[in-house]
């Protein structure tokens, strides 16, 4: 396969199925425990139909927004992901390049493989620096002067993993960084060795965001690893709130599931909250995002700007969120399996695709603005 014959979510995981040894490619691939939850995020959207409108008068589609006060040429953003130089030696670069040429909204984590101050420099579309609350809180306070010197205008805390999912099938290969592999590990990167030329001829793997923080040369630290000894489970609602006020900007929470929690963030002053079980790679058996989505929207309305994420595979997946009153929607394996199969040109193309979708389904509705989906467009099969 080529990156040509891919036309959809599928296609693209196929073809990165192919070029990435095995235990990256479940890195990406996988959830927690049983990944109930994961394929429950992608199915929840079975539950309702698109009621299709005619005679409208469609010829002019917008598909712009604008979300916390940024504006998007299109409703669907790049998520903050982790590693992404492993997936493709150019990792956030191509990303970034790909989510400016079509106008839209791109995430560098703090697990992110290039800094943030050079993605600021490439792109001029809006960035979203996405970091974890650490034991050390000056640390937390360093990563937000350092993402407001570089220009970031929306700061996004992932409030879902004060500890690390069990991801299984990430322990079966010795996934680690840096890598400390079982003997069948390493067979899969011995099989697929065009992954290890690129990966030992380009410059070599570090998290910039982390790297004065975290000595990665005293031996492999696991995902799972980083999760349990720096992050702070105790961290709480005060905690967040002095650090709305110390960022005194777009501040948003990436994790809420309950409408409970949505009413709290509004109340310590965010601008923003994600509606994300962190693509079911955290507690699984929880409720997929798009199932909590209405009940939520329900609670809050208008008084924050609610984005969603989680499970979203085609451009109807992402209209049935916005419907339900989401002002964008996040992908993360949408863009990423592209990446690992073609660098920039794919994730242009999985962006190029996800656009077509979108404007094709708002004709088929006979909506010519973003705006005009509501509630209405929606029936569920219950």
């Amino acid at each position: 396969m080529r990156l040509k014959h891919c036309h959809n979510f599928h296609d693209f995981r196929t073809l990165a199925k192919k070029r990435l040894p095995s235990p990256i490619f479940n890195y990406i691939d996988g959830g927690a425990d049983d990944e109930i939850t994961y394929r429950r995020n992608t199915t929840a959207f079975d539950t309702c139909d698109l009621i299709p409108n005619v005679l409208t008068g469609v010829k002019d589609v917008d598909l712009s927004v604008t979300v916390m006060g940024q504006k998007l040429a299109m409703p669907v953003y790049c998520s903050p992901t982790a590693l992404q130089r492993l997936f493709h030696h150019k990792g956030e670069r191509a990303v970034a390049a790909a989510a400016e040429k079509y106008g839209t909204m791109f995430g560098v984590s703090s697990l992110g493989t290039v800094s943030i101050e050079e993605i600021a420099q490439q792109i001029d579309s809006p960035q979203v620096y996405q970091f974890y609350f650490h034991k050390d809180r000056a640390l937390n306070s360093v990563m937000m002067q350092r993402a407001k010197a570089a220009g970031v205008k929306v700061m996004m805390l992932t409030v879902d993993s004060i500890t690390g999912g069990n991801r299984e099938r990430d322990l079966r290969t010795g996934f680690s960084i840096p890598f400390k592999l079982t003997l069948s590990g390493m067979l899969q990167f011995a099989i697929k060795p065009m992954w290890g030329i690129n990966y030992v001829t380009h410059e070599s793997f570090k998290l910039p965001q982390l790297q004065d923080h975290v000595d990665m040369s005293k031996g492999a630290t696991s995902i799972a690893g980083y999760f349990s000894d720096m992050l702070d489970p105790s961290m709480n609602w005060k905690d967040v709130e002095a650090m709305v006020k110390e960022w005194d900007g777009e501040f948003c929470l990436k994790g809420i599931m309950s409408k409970d929690d949505a009413r709290r963030a509004i109340e310590i002053g965010c601008t923003g909250i994600v509606i994300s079980n962190h693509g079911g790679r955290q507690l699984d058996g929880s409720r997929s995002s798009f199932d909590q989505l209405k009940e939520i929207m329900d609670e809050v309305g208008d008084e924050i700007d609610v984005l969603f994420d989680s499970g979203v595979q085609r451009g109807t997946h992402v209209l049935k969120a916005l419907s339900l009153g989401a002002k964008a929607v996040g992908i993360g394996r949408m863009y990423l399996y592209p990446l690992a199969a073609a660098g920039q040109p794919g994730v242009e193309r999985a962006l190029g695709l996800m656009h077509a979708e979108l404007e094709r389904g708002m004709k088929l509705m006979g909506k010519i603005a973003i705006s005009q989906l509501n509630y209405k467009n929606l029936r569920f099969r219950d």
